[in-house]
């Protein structure tokens, strides 16, 4: 039987009390979402068992653009492959990618491009990464051409679209499959996801700005055909609350990787450091975002100001979100389709999570 099978005999939500959770914050997290007036869908476990499972406006089984928010899927794929001896996280990517060794790029690591500290966030600048992001091929070869510019492993800086293309394509040249086969058969397949795909599906919630402003580019970029149909791991993941929820009970137990390993991959990477793209300080990992307030305690943060320093998970585009906290054994996947600027200018995921977490006893 699969993990997710055992969770869906249980998508019935018990009381929140009985998982020492404060009866008022599920309703109330039920009605900041509601307030929005947007699509969505929320999930919340403790204990691999489910406190609130509700979609507004849409099925629970139809994906949201998870943007990335999906960036975890492909890096859990590298340490899977790591973990059973295929690489070596400490190796140079060119050692399994040779076309990659050109330009001073020899001697990063697949554990730097984990870490965003490769010194490859983008070619040459991302609006120009994203304009051949859908073609694969060309947005590879691109990367392999391109100088690092900066000394690999000096400072985060995050890899935005680069993510995914760099790390998709090392699991194809270790694995010799397409990145969409390995996804399935180390993923998809042994959690039961039938609603995750790598690209678009057939039936998908499109995405608008906020009512006040928001970032339409990108609005009218995640809606055209061409980008949602692409494989751009880094972005176009798509996924329900459920499925997100799933993957990441997963992680809090050994459904993926052993415990070790997931320990290994949420060692935080930074200290107090700037990111050098988005301007602020994040704690990084390899594969995700952390938890913990210190460094910048009154900014808002996605998992919460009251997030553990273990919690781990990764935001979206300030529209999806997907966390888990081993610390307090909980599991939280937010999904909307109402896109924000920022998370300084629209702290809302952050007053969601900290809802939830100053519930729990």
């Amino acid at each position: 039987m699969t993990i997710e099978a055992d969770f869906r005999r249980t998508w019935d939500e018990l009381p929140a009390e009985e998982l020492g959770i404060t009866p008022r914050a599920v309703p109330t997290m039920i009605r900041m979402v509601a307030a929005r007036g947007a699509a969505a869908q929320l999930v919340v476990m403790r204990h691999g068992q489910v406190v609130l499972d509700w979609s507004f406006g849409v099925p629970r089984d139809v994906p949201f653009l998870l943007f990335s928010a999906g960036k975890p899927l492909v890096a859990t794929l590298v340490h899977q492959l790591a973990e059973r001896g295929l690489l070596s996280l400490d190796a140079p990517v060119a050692e399994y990618w040779p076309e990659f060794e050109s330009r001073q790029k020899q001697a990063i690591t697949v554990r730097q491009v984990l870490q965003h500290r490769s010194g490859l966030p983008y070619v040459k600048s991302i609006y120009r990464d994203a304009l051949i992001a859908p073609d694969w091929n060309r947005s590879v070869r691109a990367l392999a051409a391109a100088r690092p510019h900066h000394a690999p492993g000096q400072h985060p800086a995050y890899h935005t679209l680069s993510y995914g293309f760099l790390l998709g394509e090392l699991v194809q040249r270790v694995t010799g499959m397409p990145l969409r086969d390995v996804l399935d058969s180390l993923i998809l397949r042994p959690l039961g996801l039938h609603d995750t795909h790598l690209s678009a599906p057939p039936r998908r919630v499109p995405m608008r700005h906020a009512p006040r402003g928001g970032p339409r580019t990108l609005q009218w970029a995640a809606n055209l055909g061409v980008a949602r149909a692409a494989v751009i791991p880094a972005a176009t993941v798509s996924s329900t609350a459920r499925d997100l929820a799933v993957f990441y009970q997963a992680l809090l137990g050994t459904g993926l990787l052993s415990a070790d390993a997931v320990t290994a991959a949420c060692t935080p990477s930074t200290s107090g450091e700037v990111d050098q793209v988005l301007g602020n300080r994040i704690r990084w990992s390899e594969g995700f975002q952390l938890g913990g307030n210190e460094n910048d305690p009154d900014r808002p943060r996605p998992m919460g100001r009251l997030s553990s320093r273990r919690a781990f998970g990764h935001n979206g585009s300030n529209a999806c979100l997907g966390w888990a906290d081993p610390d307090r054994d909980l599991v939280m996947v937010y999904l909307t389709n109402r896109l924000e600027v920022s998370p300084e200018s629209a702290p809302y995921q952050c007053e969601l999570s900290d809802t939830l977490l100053a519930g729990c006893r």
